[in-house]
């Protein structure tokens, strides 16, 4: 198993980074809010899990251990592979996550596109026993948090083609994310305005709870 990788950002993506490790260029797939901490050109620690298919090795990368093994007890439930299990980290942080389990809130579970009803309440029997206490912190809690390593806390990509894109591998269609992303707007500003950055996984949540009430 490759646990982490540390090295140089050599590209970004909506949905991944390019890490340079001993001169090779390692492709890891991440959640908008781990890419939002990394910059080309920067360094960067990543906690990886490899999830290893007949036809293809994907190396999932995470802002911290916390966040992978979170990702790697997900798939542990029924029905839960690892774009779901990604999924359900881009719409919340590892906190968010333990607390909707443990006080069985199904909606906020269910804002995760691909999980119904029936699946949230299937993870919440399945879990609730193994995801730990809801007040333990992770470094992906707090809006200014970063990645040990990591480069500034900056977007990699204008925040509005980044968060499209997030939105669109969701199965939101461009349309929707375009409306949800003139609605933010005025968000998006205020933060840029008072942290100097904007917070694309805040945004992404947001999204995609405006665009759960359309």
């Amino acid at each position: 198993m490759i646990a982490s990788v540390s090295g140089r950002v050599a590209a970004v993506s909506p949905d991944g980074a390019v890490v340079e490790v001993g001169g090779i260029g390692l492709a890891v797939q991440c959640t908008p809010g781990t890419i939002a901490r990394l910059s080309v050109g920067g360094d960067a620690r990543l906690a990886t899990s490899l999830v290893v298919r007949e036809d293809s090795l994907t190396l999932y990368g995470f802002a911290d251990d916390d966040e992978r093994q979170l990702f790697e007890l997900l798939q542990t439930a029924n029905g839960v592979g690892p774009r779901l299990a990604q999924a359900v980290l881009a719409i919340h942080p590892p906190r968010e996550v333990r607390r909707a389990v443990s006080l069985a809130d199904v909606k906020a579970l269910m804002q995760v596109p691909g999980i119904g009803k029936k699946g949230a309440e299937r993870l919440i029997l399945e879990l609730r026993d193994r995801l730990g206490s809801t007040t333990t912190d992770t470094q992906l809690d707090g809006p200014a948090a970063a990645a040990p390593g990591a480069g500034p806390l900056t977007p990699v990509a204008p925040w509005r083609d980044q968060l499209s894109a997030a939105l669109v591998s969701l199965g939101w269609s461009s349309r929707e994310a375009d409306t949800a992303i003139a609605a933010l707007a005025p968000v998006a500003d205020e933060q840029l305005t008072a942290t100097g950055r904007v917070d694309v996984a805040s945004l992404l949540r947001q999204a995609l709870q405006l665009l759960g009430r359309s």
